[in-house]
């Protein structure tokens, strides 16, 4: 080992074969070639001829060299075009396959550039905007995220997938203020972007600042003097427009590396018209997957709407036949007790008849209120006006209970869109159920605008109630206390639901219920 200065530790074997020792090693030593030079000068007739088999060996061994490392590059390349393959067409989703597309380009296992922009063709609007970009601004930035890189071994999917999930936002708002003025009409062919992509060739843009093709304004938003563009076409459509440059380290843009990005935009450009038709069709079958729902909602409506409309014209016939002779048997009962005197033993009887008829009217008079809240006509009405109009009503059976009622208007209200008579018999009926059979009690009304809604806001702290037994005032003839106490607020709510206006009775935490109606200000806000 001690006598050849060119054998090193690791090159053992080559003590064992005198002829790779030559080729290797000795071809390359100082030492030979001084003694080369000598045997030249010595005017041997073998001395040309062994110099030109030893130059041309030289040259030779260079090449091959070379070409090893050649072909090195082209099967690290293959492997990464098919490792880029496998994962573009595997992928559906349009932010991965970007992803996976700017990392290739400027990882460097990939194609290694700085930096990356996309362009994307929006149709409906004739433009190419700018879409994602990827890679520093400024060295400190580029020494960082190669030493982060370096740092971590991953493969192509893995950055990418890295990339999607913690740096795809912040890459995008990076450079958001290059992306938003990176927008071009397809329909300027003079443009050297539109050009490019109607050439549908990359183009190796060099001394951009000067050149006569290329528009002041965008070398001035890129920043360097040299930049690839590359066409991202499938099928001969124009999907996009890849913007690559390296303006951190400045490295020239070889012919070599515009093949190699060719070979690269092919299957890029399908990715992404196929991610993106793939979006497309999710679209619409949301589309057609909610118009299908709101079909099926509606022909549920329309066969609720004939149920209740069948029920409506039974009811109201039942109803109309029973009022006439009703209101005869109550005109009569009436007329009777207001002629016996206080002290006739028939007297009571005669007031039971009278309130039992009343009684009776009372429920005809719901049901009647039910087959109208079938076919709601609806207006603008002032709402004070129509609160103020049903306590007024109520004013009576409010005193012979003992009960009060406030209001506390606010008075700026614009008019709302409602059935005046539908509301206003679920407000006395509001009023009338929540002090029915409580002796002393008080509701308080107020009306305020919220948004572009007026709500009417009804509280009563004077009753106790439990959960059920509000849920069971809501519940159709849920209640029996009495004749004609089954409808009610019930009714109310549905009435009110029918013209889409919300109706919500909720228990006070301490004591009490609060009552909602929120009335709409404008039309379009009826379903």
């Amino acid at each position: 080992m001690g006598d050849c200065p060119n054998i090193h530790a690791g090159d053992e074997d080559l003590l064992q074969s005198r002829n790779r020792r030559i080729l290797e090693k000795c071809s390359e030593c100082n030492r030979f070639k001084r003694d080369l030079s000598r045997f030249r000068d010595s005017g041997h007739p073998l001395a040309p001829v062994f110099s030109l088999v030893h130059s041309e060996y030289q040259r030779q061994k260079t090449q091959i060299e070379s070409l090893v490392s050649f072909l090195d590059n082209k099967t690290l390349e293959v492997r990464f075009l098919h490792e880029l393959g496998s994962v573009l067409q595997s992928s559906v989703d349009l932010e991965e396959v970007l992803s996976v597309a700017l990392t290739a380009i400027t990882a460097g296992k990939g194609f290694g550039m700085n930096r990356a922009f996309l362009l994307l063709i929006n149709r409906d609007l004739g433009l190419l905007h700018g879409y994602l970009a990827i890679g520093p601004r400024n060295y400190e930035e580029a020494n960082q995220v190669w030493n982060e890189i370096a740092g971590n071994d991953m493969d192509l999917q893995t950055l990418a997938q890295s990339f999607r999930l913690n740096k795809l936002n912040s890459e995008r708002a990076k450079f958001h203020d290059i992306l938003a003025r990176l927008t071009v009409p397809l329909s300027e062919t003079g443009h050297i972007l539109v050009k490019a992509l109607d050439g549908k060739h990359p183009v190796l843009i060099e001394n951009a600042f000067n050149h006569p093709e290329v528009n002041p304004e965008l070398a001035h938003l890129l920043g360097v003097d040299r930049f690839l563009l590359m066409p991202l076409i499938s099928r001969n459509r124009r999907v996009g427009m890849i913007i690559a440059d390296n303006c951190i380290t400045h490295r020239s843009i070889t012919q070599e590396d515009m093949r190699s990005l060719e070979n690269f935009a092919f299957p890029v450009a399908f990715a992404i018209e196929r991610a993106s038709l793939y979006d497309r069709l999710q679209l619409e079958l949301n589309r057609a997957t909610e118009a299908g729902n709101k079909l099926k909602e509606q022909q549920e409506v329309i066969v609720k709407m004939e149920k209740m409309a069948l029920v409506g014209r039974i009811t109201s016939s039942i109803a109309h036949s029973i009022r006439n002779p009703l209101m005869i048997i109550g005109g009569f009962a009436r007329s009777i007790l207001k002629n016996t005197p206080t002290s006739d033993p028939k007297r009571d009887f005669i007031e039971s008849i009278v309130g039992e008829a009343r009684q009776l009217e009372g429920v005809l008079d719901e049901i009647l209120n039910y087959t109208d809240m079938l076919y709601p006509t609806r207006d603008f009405w002032d709402v004070n006006q129509l609160v103020e109009s049903s306590i007024r009503d109520t004013s009576d059976r409010l005193r012979a209970w003992g009960c009060e009622s406030t209001f506390i208007p606010d008075t700026s209200l614009p008019p709302v869109f409602i059935d005046y008579k539908q509301v206003s018999y679920c407000l006395r009926t509001m009023i009338i159920s929540d002090i029915d059979g409580h002796e002393g009690g008080k509701i308080d009304i107020s009306t305020y605008l919220d948004g572009d809604n007026v709500i009417v806001h009804a509280v009563d702290t004077s009753v106790r109630l439990s959960q059920e037994a509000l849920d069971a005032m809501l519940v159709p003839f849920s209640t029996t206390l009495e004749l004609g106490n089954g409808l009610g607020l019930a009714l109310c709510k549905t009435m009110l639901e029918k013209q889409g206006i919300p109706f919500n009775a909720q228990l006070l935490p301490e004591k009490g219920v609060e009552y909602i109606i929120t009335l709409p200000t404008r039309k379009e806000e009826q379903s």
